[in-house]
């Protein structure tokens, strides 16, 4: 037995110095290498990075202006402008003087200048801004500028090196080196203020005044643009995936804006209990909540409870994934949408129009089922409720109370909120809902159909026994 330790004890020991010794090779091979190319890559790419400083006139009032109620307006002598400065970061992509940046960096801007590495300064001019993607083109009056090199996000791999060069706090190309952490990422707050799901994360070092500059890959291509950070966090950094930069440039150029396109849905995701109610067994794809009137899907017949499975034979995961497909393809295109309906598939052929409101771009909501009772109480509709809850319909039946930390306060439901179906039948009257509810199991998950607001939405709610 002793015998057999040493010889385990022997072998560990001469793994432990291989693998040592492996990892000064690898180390003493690696890592020179890596030494060489990131100086290499700062040195041919720093001329395209630029310095983006703004300035705007905003107008304060003085501590000692008279009572502002007394005054329609406080009087000019109380007030005085005053300038405020911003700085971030950006980089020419064509030599005549295009430069990519964030929108909230150039935002409101009065004055722009944008300074090279060389120190040349020219004045640079908003031609183009998009702020649901935060991403804006500035032009310059020059030639023969150095350009960056546009790379592939989607082909991006995480786990590797990555270069940010940027301006934080004012500091000029300021390197810093890190790996791209993560794809995909949803960001709903940050420098933007935007709530684009795609973002690229880094550990790379950004901060303020970062906005706006190349996340880079080793070959010195742009795999990103530098947006977000989140605050008093370390190592966690978020850039725009330039693909999503690449297929827009062409409309802000020539446009000055982004020309989306729109479906006309209202829609949710599928959640298992609501996938029961209408005989689908997965939880991917969007559920159709509701159709717009005159929409695109109302034109192509969409129906209230349809679920959306793929479009244009790309599998739809969620109402995210939905909703960044539909804003990839452009007004006019047709696309070809497969449902579920009625426990079969079927595919629609729609034709997409142009998105005037980008607020309306294929509105989503949820709401998570709860194993709750449902606890409220529900009367018909009459003159009085539709003037007291501020709704127009006229079938259904309206909720007119809900118990505090009841199953339907749980589930979302609100006084007001107007039933028109459960269980995917419609109900005109409280005998009717209580006919069909007397058919739920304690257990079981009713799917209610409610109007908010001038919109629909399936809400599940789990039952338990009456007590």
């Amino acid at each position: 037995m002793f015998k057999n330790k040493k010889l385990n004890y022997g072998f560990l020991l001469s793994m432990f110095v291989f693998f040592t010794l492996s990892s000064f090779s690898w180390a003493a091979t690696v890592l020179p290498e890596v030494n060489d190319i990131i100086p290499d890559i700062v040195d041919r790419v720093s001329p395209s990075v630029v310095n983006v400083n703004t300035s705007k006139t905003m107008t304060v009032t003085s501590p000692f202006a008279p009572f502002a109620p007394f005054f329609d307006q406080i009087p000019e002598q109380f007030q005085r402008e005053v300038p405020q400065r911003g700085i971030g970061t950006g980089f020419i992509f064509r030599e005549d003087g295009y430069i990519i940046t964030n929108n909230h960096v150039v935002e409101g801007a009065d004055e722009i200048k944008v300074t090279l590495l060389d120190g040349r300064e020219f004045s640079g001019k908003v031609i183009g801004a998009d702020s649901l993607t935060d991403i804006a083109v500035v032009k310059v009056e020059a030639e023969n500028l150095p350009t960056l090199s546009l790379g592939d996000s989607d082909t991006a791999r995480v786990g590797e090196f990555v270069v940010a060069i940027g301006n934080p706090y004012g500091l000029s190309h300021t390197v810093t080196m890190g790996v791209l952490s993560a794809k995909g990422r949803a960001v709903p707050s940050g420098d933007s203020g935007q709530e684009y799901e795609n973002f690229l994360q880094t550990d790379a070092a950004i901060n303020p005044g970062n906005s706006g500059g190349p996340l880079l890959n080793l070959d010195g291509e742009v795999i990103g643009i530098n947006t977000a950070i989140i605050p008093f966090a370390q190592g966690v950094g978020f850039a725009i995936p330039i693909n999503m930069a690449k297929s827009i440039l062409d409309q802000l150029i020539e446009k000055g804006k982004v020309v989306r396109s729109w479906l006309g849905v209202y829609i949710q995701n599928v959640t298992p209990e609501i996938g029961k109610q209408f005989g689908y067994e997965g939880t991917t794809g969007a559920l159709v909540a509701d159709v717009i009137e005159n929409g695109p899907a109302a034109k192509a017949n969409f129906q209230r409870g349809d679920i959306i499975l793929s479009v244009n034979d790309q599998e739809i995961t969620d109402t995210k994934h939905l909703q960044n497909t539909i804003r990839s393809l452009k007004p006019g295109d047709s696309a070809n949408i497969q449902v579920w309906r009625n426990g079969e598939k079927k595919t629609i052929e729609v034709q997409l129009e142009e998105l005037e409101d980008e607020t309306a771009i294929i509105p989503s909501v949820d709401i998570t089922p709860q194993k709750v009772d449902l606890g409220m109480e529900i009367s018909e509709i009459s003159a009085d409720l539709q003037q007291k809850y501020g709704f127009s319909e006229s079938k259904g039946v309206v909720v007119v109370l809900v118990t505090p930390g009841g199953p339907a306060e749980e589930a979302g439901l609100r006084a007001g909120d107007v039933i028109l179906q459960i269980n995917r039948t419609d109900v005109s009257s409280v005998e009717e809902f209580k006919a069909v509810l007397t058919k739920v199991e304690p257990g079981d998950t009713a799917i209610l159909l409610i109007s908010r607001a001038g919109r629909t939405l399936f809400v599940p709610v789990k039952a338990i026994e009456k007590k």
